[in-house]
């Protein structure tokens, strides 16, 4: 089993603001799970880092495991923005990550679930 983190987790770990979420990650990490991300999230946080951040991130990032996006990950975003863009209003980021998710295999870990009403996805 692997399990991708959301860009909402990856930030909450790299600011150990949340003890609930900090306990999660330790637990998973010493666990034999593969933790992967999606290079999106890594877009996603780069985007919103602050300048202190940035070791930290580094550190992060190199610690997980970059799933690639290919051509049947973006065939399946597509589908999934088909089918729940306009009645979920799904973004691009949210479906290339949930196609992803499904593509590996991978549980999602994210607290924004209502951004992946996708049934195929599953949840960490």
């Amino acid at each position: 089993m692997s399990v991708l983190v959301d860009s909402d987790i990856v930030i909450e770990v790299s600011r150990a603001r949340d003890k609930s979420i900090i306990s999660a990650w330790k637990s998973l990490r010493e666990s034999r799970t593969g933790i992967l991300f999606s290079p999106i999230t890594a877009a996603e946080v780069w985007a919103g880092a602050r300048k202190n951040e940035f070791d930290a991130i580094t550190q992060l990032f190199r610690e997980l495991l970059c799933a690639p996006v290919d051509y049947e990950i973006g065939e399946l975003a597509g589908e999934f923005m088909r089918l729940y863009n306009k009645s979920h209003s799904v973004e691009l980021p949210d479906a290339l990550i949930a196609a992803t998710t499904v593509s590996t295999g991978s549980a999602l870990w994210t607290r924004n679930r209502k951004h992946y009403p996708m049934n195929e996805v599953t949840f960490y």
